[in-house]
């Protein structure tokens, strides 16, 4: 079992710390850790936010931990070398096309929800975004206009292919927990969403057990906060499925619980390659501190024992020993508490 670990910049190699306390805990037969260099720390070592060894360490692995990139000692380099690439390009490079980003509310959490206790308490969905597209890899520029202005522009484009695996993960997901899909676009305004909502109908046909309903971007966004227990699966592209990830974490609370998978079509000798990771950024703020919430970072290491390495009984372990942390009071800053780093990496740790 060859995990590569990837801490990145700022809060990254903290929680990624936990997280790999948790995984030794168990004992895992055959377990490997290998660490390598991701983000701003990976340029200031080698000239670059993914160096070449770190794209070959992912390569041989059967599953990538990915902590967080991002530092703003590193805003005024070329957009090439920014800490951000790194991630965008282990996406690329690997084949990583489906994130699975889910969001439900912890028992006892519900009051630090921005929503009312009883809407957050029915919150239970998973957001499946496409990664490979749309405008963060189409192209782009700046141009000057007649009249002397800079202009900048990038284009959002999707392949029918494109669309129509990511639509099969969204309706299997779909199919494994309580058979509704939404699909959210912006068809009426976007040729790229047209496409989108056309192949997706396609794809329908294969899963009649699946209840598919299409919801414009900024609709999907409102009934996200006014009714957000009406959402079981939602599939989006790149973009909006940014944007409505990071509102779903506020709706259950912290962005400090949630984990999220990123998953392609290679197999290993387990399951499915991935790369796990917190949607948190790298907090530089309160790096070093040991004040930030792993959490998050110890959730994507269960969803890695279940989709790259087929440990169920494991995954649910961990999951398990996180929500009784958190039933028994254990909070980090996010959530009002007072609980260091490594103080909840210990807590989770007495609970497995």
């Amino acid at each position: 079992m060859k995990i590569a670990v990837f801490p990145g910049d700022g809060i990254g190699p903290e929680v990624t710390r936990q997280a790999l306390r948790v995984l030794e805990a168990l004992d895992l037969p055959g377990l490997t850790l290998f660490e390598g260099d991701v983000g701003g720390i990976a340029y200031r070592r080698h000239g670059h936010p993914l160096p070449a060894e770190t794209l070959e360490m992912a390569r041989a692995a059967d599953a990538v931990l990915f902590g967080a990139v991002g530092d703003p000692a590193c805003d005024g380099l070329e957009r090439h070398l920014r800490p951000e690439q790194a991630i965008l390009g282990l996406r690329a490079q690997l084949g990583l096309f489906a994130n699975l980003r889910p969001a439900t509310t912890f028992a006892g959490l519900e009051t630090m929800s921005a929503l009312r206790p009883e809407v957050a308490a029915a919150i239970d969905l998973l957001i499946v975004r496409e990664l490979n597209g749309d405008v963060y890899f189409g192209d782009k520029g700046t141009r000057t206009l007649d009249d002397g202005q800079r202009q900048g522009w990038d284009m959002m484009a999707y392949a029918e292919g494109e669309v129509r695996r990511i639509a099969h993960i969204a309706f299997r997901a779909a199919q494994g927990r309580k058979g509704r899909l939404v699909s959210v676009d912006k068809a009426n305004v976007l040729e790229t969403s047209q496409l989108w909502r056309d192949v997706v109908n396609a794809v329908a046909a294969d899963y009649p057990d699946v209840t598919l309903e299409h919801m414009y971007v900024d609709n999907a966004a409102m009934q996200l906060v006014r009714e957000p227990g009406r959402f079981d699966v939602i599939v989006t592209g790149n973009l909006f499925g940014d944007i409505l990830s990071d509102q779903a974490s506020m709706c259950v609370g912290s962005i400090g619980l949630l984990a999220s998978a990123s998953l392609g079509e290679r197999a290993t000798d387990f399951g499915t390659f991935g790369l796990y990771e917190p949607i948190h950024g790298s907090a530089p703020d309160i790096a070093g501190q040991g004040r930030a919430n792993p959490m998050a970072t110890i959730l994507s290491a269960a969803m890695m024992l279940r989709h790259s390495f087929g440990r169920e009984a494991d995954a649910a372990r961990i999951e398990s020993a996180v929500a009784r942390a958190l039933a028994d009071g254990v909070r980090g800053g996010d959530l009002g508490g007072d609980a260091g780093t490594a103080a909840i990496g210990d807590a989770v740790l007495e609970r497995l």
